[in-house]
């Protein structure tokens, strides 16, 4: 593809000579490991380093011109494109090199601060009910017309993106649902993309270590719903019992569900059956009505059903499909996980690693009626401070016995972190243990739950290692009870 074509639209901060337009390009990357014969290598800061130092590296694999924000070196000879802004260039270029396959997908995007991994599964339910093909693009992995790939980030980078989605295309896929970081909104990873739904689940403390204030945190989210770079969305789907995104404004061509179990929600949940089964309750949006049932449970799951609903519905897909999708969907990995050896207590993973979705996570077991609620917890190192103590005040309140452990420490000391979380939890009289190694502190936890217990390992949920400040272990809480289970004398029995 001539290069004037893939940097078609992006904002140069000089032209393109008529011989440097006319290049033929076979390739384009950020990454000069993965640079092959006639590509376009982008280099821009990252988060660690700089793309220019792999200037040369990308040259000598092959690339014939760089893209940059910042001008060539003194001396620098080869052909250097001038851009105004490098992630948004790359944005732009990916979709006219891999020929916007957005514009041919019914993209649905996802934000929050909590509850986007378990709407996005179950949009993505519901999608293939209706006999979709699909890729779903999350924290957990990246699902691609059936294949499971890994997950790098929560919301790729915008060339990693687009080549899913071109690959969907080419695999003759109809739908992708993703979730949609605010660090990916901020970083413009979904520059230019074209969303035909758009979710906004909640708004919560979290991420202040990047955005800073919540009002940054916030204007990050409402790209999504302004089309950054793009049209906004065809369709917006808002959480209409949280205040802050009420205030939200939006294009009047886009057509709005309000959900919730508020009276002014527009898409709301009736008569709501909840237990340790699972959810039933009916669906009513105007005269339309319609009973679901999942084997999700807890209130947090009937707003994410409805919004899950209500993706459905600006689908053009009918209630009774919409209906089998939720129903289909079993459980969602880490998210309130069950681990079952046979012990009279419940042990659920979760998740939950801000104070909001701590509350939400353990006023989902109140709902169940245990007899004590037995709450582990950590905070990530290296992440905003000002939530530990805040998250600590929050377990404390809630629960009725609490284990204060580490999470990721990253290059912070776990005791200074769990010091921090500390501060909220003796502002209430509690009783609670300090453990700084996390296997040790599951043990704990289990060794203090009783008959009709529920005992919750917050922080992690899906995650398969543990961040220290030297290195990165394989750690998976599910794993890691199972095994203190059994070696307490559990048995799962698995005789008919």
């Amino acid at each position: 593809m001539k290069l004037s074509a893939i940097l078609s639209g992006v904002g140069l901060k000089q032209r393109l000579t008529p011989s440097i337009a006319g290049m033929n390009i076979d390739g384009l990357d950020f990454d000069s490991r993965r640079i092959g014969p006639n590509f376009l290598f982008f280099a821009f800061p990252g988060s660690r380093t700089d793309g220019r130092q792999f200037v040369e590296d990308a040259r000598t694999r092959g690339a014939v011109a760089v893209a940059s924000e910042a001008p060539a070196p003194e001396g620098d000879e080869g052909v250097w494109i001038r851009v105004e802004h490098g992630r948004q260039a790359l944005a732009l270029a990916a979709r006219n090199f891999y020929k916007r396959p957005d514009e041919r997908l019914g993209l649905t995007g996802i934000t929050g601060t909590n509850g986007k991994t378990t709407t996005s599964y179950l949009v993505d339910s519901v999608l293939r009910a209706a006999g979709r093909t699909t890729a779903l693009i999350g924290t957990i992995e990246y699902r691609l017309a059936g294949r499971v790939l890994p997950a790098v980030n929560t919301t790729p980078e915008s060339l990693e993106l687009i080549r899913i989605l071109a690959e969907l295309r080419k695999r003759k896929g109809t739908h992708a649902t993703m979730e949609v970081s605010s660090h990916a909104l901020a970083l413009s990873r979904v520059y230019g993309v074209h969303f035909h739904t758009a979710i906004f689940t909640n708004f919560t403390r979290d991420h202040l270590d990047f955005h800073g204030t919540m009002e940054q945190y916030f204007a990050a989210k409402r790209l999504l719903f302004e089309g950054a770079g793009a049209p906004p969305p065809r369709v917006a789907v808002l959480n209409s019992d949280d205040e802050s995104i009420r205030g939200i404004t939006l294009a009047k061509a886009t057509e709005v569900y309000w959900y919730g179990l508020g009276a002014e929600a527009g898409l709301r949940a009736r008569n709501v059956v909840s237990s340790f089964g699972g959810l039933r309750f009916e669906v009513q949006l105007g005269k339309l009505r319609f009973a679901v049932e999942s084997p999700l449970i807890g209130r947090i799951n009937v707003y994410n059903i409805l919004a899950a609903c209500a993706a459905g519905l600006s689908y053009g897909i009918a209630p009774e499909t919409i209906a089998r999708g939720i129903a289909d969907l079993a459980a969602v990995p880490g998210r309130f996980e069950r681990v079952d050896e046979g012990q009279p207590f419940v042990v659920a993973v979760d998740y939950a690693h801000t104070d909001d979705a701590l509350r939400n996570v353990v006023a989902l077991a109140r709902g169940l009626n245990p007899k004590r609620v037995i709450t582990l917890f950590g905070c990530g190192g290296d992440r905003d401070r000002t939530k530990r103590p805040l998250m600590g005040q929050t377990a404390a309140e809630a629960s009725d016995f609490v284990v204060v452990t580490s999470d990721n420490p990253r290059s912070e000391e776990p005791l200074a972190i769990m010091n921090d979380a500390l501060v909220g939890v003796r502002r209430v009289d509690v009783p609670h243990v300090v453990e700084p190694d996390r296997a040790a502190a599951i043990a704990r936890a289990l060794k203090e739950a009783r008959e009709g217990d529920i005992v919750i390992l917050a922080g992690k949920g899906h995650e398969t290692y543990q961040i220290l400040k030297d290195r990165t272990i394989p750690f998976d809480d599910r794993a890691v009870a199972r095994e203190v289970l059994k070696s307490y004398g559990y048995r799962k029995n698995t005789q008919p």
